[in-house]
């Protein structure tokens, strides 16, 4: 069995500017299967190493690699392309598309990669009866609460099946029992085997989401700590 990391960051910097770097000579490795955490201050550099590692930013310096695969040479289509096949995004406020139902918000990605209706159809329906939300699959998502749209959010980033789930800050904009249902989704998807990066400033999710935590400040990992495993 290969032994290689799903992601690894060489020496990687980002500048935005003549100030002080977003990243400062960050090398990172993430084994498949590991729910890593990355923690810090606004500011701090986390949201930039998530964006690099999505291919939605490219580093100033070094080399970002993912399933085997220099990300940071690819063009905007190959980007493109890459996000659709390897990950799945989950962002702080959902980013549903207000004028589709649930259900035909999370197909859209696969049909976007040219996936066939009936396995596309399967697929989405799966997923709202496994993420307990099937029962608004033809409700629009200004109906739902937020704790329900961010499992919509979920299932669209699962549609394709990725290789890595990232997730920028999932449970920023929830009330306390949303946020709990979305940090259990999380715990159980890492259980059934899914890769999952997560960015928060709630150390107490980290703790309760991750297998790892890195901590960014000033644009450097300052820590970086194996937890118990998720129960």
């Amino acid at each position: 069995m290969s032994t290689e990391p799903l992601i690894a960051l060489q020496n990687v910097s980002r500048r935005y500017d003549s100030g002080p770097p977003a990243l400062d000579d960050v090398s990172l490795s993430v084994a498949t299967g590991e729910a890593l955490a990355i923690l810090g201050p606004s500011g701090s550099g986390k949201s930039t190493l998530l964006n690099l590692i999505a291919g939605l930013d490219k580093p100033t310096s070094g080399t970002v690699t993912v399933g085997g695969k220099r990300i940071d040479t690819l063009s905007e289509a190959a980007s493109a392309r890459y996000r659709r096949a390897t990950i799945g995004l989950v962002f702080q406020f959902f980013n549903l598309l207000d004028d589709l139902t649930v259900f035909d918000n999370i197909v859209l990605s696969a049909q976007l990669a040219g996936g066939a209706k009936r396995e596309t159809h399967t697929r989405a329906t799966e997923l709202l009866r496994g993420l307990g939300i099937d029962r608004h699959a033809r409700a629009y998502p200004g109906r739902l609460s937020g704790g329900e749209r961010q499992r919509v959010a979920v299932a669209r980033a699962l549609m394709n099946r990725p290789a890595l789930l990232l997730a920028d800050e999932p449970t920023g904009a929830l009330d306390t029992a949303s946020g709990t249902e979305v940090r259990r989704l999380l715990t159980a998807l890492h259980a059934d085997g899914q890769t999952i990066v997560l960015v928060t400033h709630d150390r107490t999710l980290a703790e309760q989401c991750a297998t790892r935590t890195i901590e960014v400040v000033d644009g450097r990992i300052a820590a970086d700590t194996a937890l118990a495993p998720l129960r």
